[in-house]
């Protein structure tokens, strides 16, 4: 995974709050390379969080249940991921406000600050709210990037109402910054007049789209990362997505109320980090998990997860089928060097959307690297299930035999397999094309700088093609875009500390989907001029917009690419201006990084700027551009 040294990025990322959250002052203050001082890092900032107050009132009322007592409830690194507003508002007001009612006040912010390792700047704060304005929901379901079942992320210049005739015409409409955020990460969701999107701090927004006011906001559990799927099918129009620590949610889309939550996986350290995707009133849930990040202590018994795809009645939330990526069941395999137990195979997690093939009646994800020892058949791969049964048709492994996690490439690699990576998962989504040559394909990208085309029906291998170096975060992070026969892979390869045959290729990148051969590349220069955590490759997903396709890159900046020539016509850096936000406050971007890419409608752009993990520049930007009145 490029989780990389996970759980102290997610410790640091609490540091780097945006300009726009001066007052939550940092309890720890440094943010120092992560992959040369790893381990130490760690143990300083574990060290300077167990002094805090709030540990105690932790411990007596919430240490029981959250360090594996109650099977299903997230672990505290888990739920170190939420906000210190957040977590108070759980235990205040939230789901777990009967756990939490023997703390007082003081205590229960103690332990906010103890979970996350930053102050309280205050109570969890909502955007501002629409004044007499009435909410218009799309009367058909639909998703931001065109076409939801294909994965192809391409908006026609009819429904985009941009391409490259005006593109150079847009100019701001107004801008958000998130309260109590430090990064965008969920995929905003056009539906008639509203725009629904998830918040690091948990909350999720209807939003006007022309004032970028909330018509309705709802809290969920946790930071929600994942896009939104909206559904105007059933007795009410509804909208899904999932949380960071493994929720699944439906709530009515015009009201914001909640009608189910369900959670994917039992497993404490469980998560979605995808978009569900939506058939007939199935939703399917892709399961990853961030245990991955644990065995940098050499205590820890690595690892017991499964990656797995979960289908629910979009309906009722009632799970339908669950898949695992991995059929046998972990057990204890031998000891590390300290004599703690190595469990597996583990891993193999699902961290994209599922593309949804209603022709071959299956399903296609792809899968990351396995954890812990043994190495597994279906790790790094590509799979196809059956939508009713959830059943594996095929598996077709990119890379074998890659066992890694983030013990490796520290000064405590004890629970590091014998593998010891490449750590070469599939992040983005798979997409499906219809090609000429040889009809219907199955096309991803991996981490190690392949894209991979299969015969749906088998799994057989048509064609693969090297674009990009690839490394723990270089190659294709979180997917491609398709338009036609034409794909448009972009490409990290940022540094990560090994060393690698092939050179870097950051930039976007054209491959013809027949035979994939290379059409075009636009290779990016590094303009960072000495910024911290900057970096020219591209990490985000692309969106195809008419004859363009837009991706933001890990510099903050924002490109639109001729999709014939590869040519730059238009570009914005979002990371080194500022933008007044509906809040009235000043706030920018950062790196442009994650599954949460450009989107178009009606005239309408959006952009989402920031991502506070993995050396990445923090922000706090979701913008809206429009065009200009001729």
């Amino acid at each position: 995974m490029h989780y990389s040294i996970l759980l102290l990025a997610l410790l640091l990322s609490a540091c780097n709050q945006s300009s726009t959250q001066q007052e939550s002052n940092p309890i720890v203050t440094t943010t120092p390379p992560l992959q040369t001082e790893g381990s130490q890092q760690y143990a300083d900032i574990q060290a300077a969080k167990e002094a805090l107050p709030g540990k105690a009132h932790y411990d007596r009322a919430c240490k029981a249940c959250h360090s594996g007592a109650v099977k299903r409830a997230p672990q505290r690194e888990m739920i170190g991921l939420m906000t210190p507003e957040s977590v108070l508002h759980t235990i205040t007001k939230g789901v777990m406000r009967d756990e939490a009612q023997s703390l007082t006040a003081q205590e229960k912010r103690e332990v906010a600050e103890y979970i996350s390792g930053v102050k309280l700047g205050g109570e969890l704060t909502p955007l501002p709210a629409c004044d007499n304005k009435s909410a218009t929901l799309a009367s058909s379901s639909s998703i931001n990037w065109g076409i939801q079942l294909e994965n192809t992320r391409t908006i026609s210049t009819e429904v985009a109402g941009i391409s490259s005739k005006n593109i150079t015409k847009l100019t701001t409409k107004w801008a958000i910054a998130f309260p109590d955020s430090s990064r965008v990460r969920s995929q905003p969701t056009f539906a008639g007049n509203q725009i629904f999107v998830g918040s690091h701090s948990g909350i999720v927004y209807s939003l006007d789209r022309d004032e970028g006011c909330a018509s309705w906001s709802y809290i969920a559990s946790a930071e929600v990362r994942t896009g939104i799927t909206y559904s105007a099918s059933g007795p009410d129009p509804m909208i899904f997505f999932g949380d960071v620590i493994g929720n699944v949610y439906g709530l009515n889309a015009n009201t914001g109320e909640k009608i189910w939550r369900t959670r994917a996986d039992d497993h404490p350290n469980a998560t979605i980090t995808g978009t569900p995707s939506l058939n007939n009133n199935m939703l399917y849930v892709p399961v990853s998990s961030l245990e991955v990040s644990l065995p940098i202590n050499p205590d820890y018994e690595c690892c017991t997860f499964r990656g797995s795809v979960t289908a629910l009645n979009a309906i009722t939330g009632e799970i339908q089928w669950k898949t695992y990526t991995i059929e046998e069941e972990p057990a204890v395999t031998g000891q590390n060097s300290v004599g703690t137990n190595i469990i597996g195979p583990s891993g193999a997690v699902v961290w994209n959307s599922p593309s949804i093939d209603v022709i071959n009646n299956q399903l296609y994800v792809g899968t990351g690297e396995n954890m812990s020892s043994p190495a597994s058949l279906t790790s790094d791969a590509m799979l196809a299930m059956d939508l009713d049964t959830g059943k594996l048709n095929w598996a077709f492994q990119a890379t074998a035999n890659d066992v890694w996690n983030s013990a490796c490439d520290t000064t405590t690699p004890e629970n590091c397999p014998v593998e010891n990576g490449p750590d070469f998962d599939f992040g983005g989504a798979t997409v499906i094309v219809n090609t000429t040559k040889h009809g219907r394909l199955v096309i991803a990208g991996q981490k190690s700088g392949f894209v991979h085309a299969l015969h749906p029906k088998d799994g057989s291998l048509v064609w693969q093609t090297r674009v990009g170096r690839g490394g723990i975060q270089g190659g294709i992070h979180f997917g491609i875009a398709a338009k036609g026969e034409t794909l448009l892979i972009p490409i990290s390869d940022m540094t990560d500390g090994r060393t690698y045959p092939n050179p870097d290729r950051p930039g976007m990148h054209a491959l013809d989907a027949n035979s994939g051969d290379l059409l075009w590349s636009t290779l990016l220069e590094d303009k960072c001029v000495g910024r911290d955590h900057c970096h020219p490759g591209i990490s985000q997903v692309p969106t195809v917009i008419g004859d363009l396709v837009i991706a933001g890159s890990m510099d903050g900046v924002a490109r639109a690419y001729a999709i014939d020539t590869g040519k730059i016509v238009w570009e914005l850096d979002t990371s080194q201006q500022e933008f007044t936000s509906t809040l009235g406050t000043l706030t920018k971007g950062g790196s442009m990084s994650g599954g949460a890419g450009p989107v178009a409608n009606k005239g309408l752009l959006l952009l989402s700027s920031g991502y506070s993990l993995y050396n990445h520049m923090p922000g706090n930007l979701l913008l809206a551009l429009e065009l200009k009145s001729e």
